[in-house]
């Protein structure tokens, strides 16, 4: 292929890029301006990328992500993609702290984990890649709860140890505790001898899709669950701005 040829899907692809990475739908002068490209060049590669319906533009005429985007999506787990870019971050929490990273999502009123990171200790917690966990003895299920992911039970919960939150007060005190603190933990409440501390992921809107979390025996877990918490903020923020991520004009990267 030619360096002219190369240079055009270069410059096709960074259009690409603006319109998918952008919040909201983004016009014709903004991508322009965003990409430095003169504007004949920028219609031009624009038209192609409609085309292939790659880009379409929607009724006041601005550009959004075309639907071979939507097919994709829909032939294809889009949680999947989530997980996989995701999955860098949780590697580095898993270094960091040495247990089992996983990140979870809501399913119905439960919480099924889609990623997860190994612990580095020969005593850790086993394989939870798709186990549905009821969210109030959970620390990721909390956090969905607490961000409205999953709707808060109506009636007094199952108790599944002597630890476990049975009751709606006791389930909303600490509700309002991790909206202020910014992280959920749960101490024996799901298995005896098994504590976890997890933190809310933000999608493309603001709102919390998902929550990141770290699980280990108590032994071990108990006396830096705290720390754990506040490092665990950090690390989700990082991967809620891979899922959010804005245009250069919005002052973000």
């Amino acid at each position: 292929m030619s360096s002219t040829g190369t240079q055009a899907i270069d410059r096709a692809a960074d259009l690409l890029r603006l319109v998918v990475h952008a919040d909201e739908p983004i016009s014709f002068t903004d991508l322009a301006d965003e990409s430095g490209l003169a504007r004949s060049t920028t219609s031009r590669l624009l038209a192609a990328l409609e085309r292939h319906q790659l880009l379409e533009r929607d009724a006041d005429g601005y550009f959004v992500a075309g639907p071979l985007f939507a097919l994709y999506a829909a032939r294809h787990d889009p949680w999947a993609q989530v997980a996989r870019l995701a999955t860098p971050t949780l590697e580095r929490i898993g270094d960091k702290v040495g247990e089992t990273v996983t990140l979870a999502i809501p399913r119905g009123d439960q919480v099924v984990q889609i990623a997860q990171v190994d612990s580095t200790f020969l005593l850790g917690t086993g394989d939870w890649l798709g186990v549905e966990v009821p969210p109030h003895c959970s620390a990721a299920g909390k956090v969905l709860l607490a961000f409205g992911c999953i709707d808060t039970p109506e009636a007094d919960l199952p108790r599944l140890t002597d630890h476990s939150v049975t009751t709606l007060d006791d389930l909303e005190r600490q509700l309002r505790a991790i909206r202020r603190t910014g992280y959920a933990i749960a101490s024996e409440e799901l298995e005896v001898g098994l504590d976890a501390v997890a933190a809310p992921v933000l999608g493309r809107d603001g709102a919390v899709v998902a929550a990141v979390s770290v699980s280990g025996p108590t032994s071990r877990m108990s006396d830096q669950i705290d720390h754990v918490g506040h490092m665990l903020v950090d690390q989700a923020q990082q991967i809620s701005d891979l899922l959010r991520r804005r245009t250069p004009k919005e002052g973000a990267a």
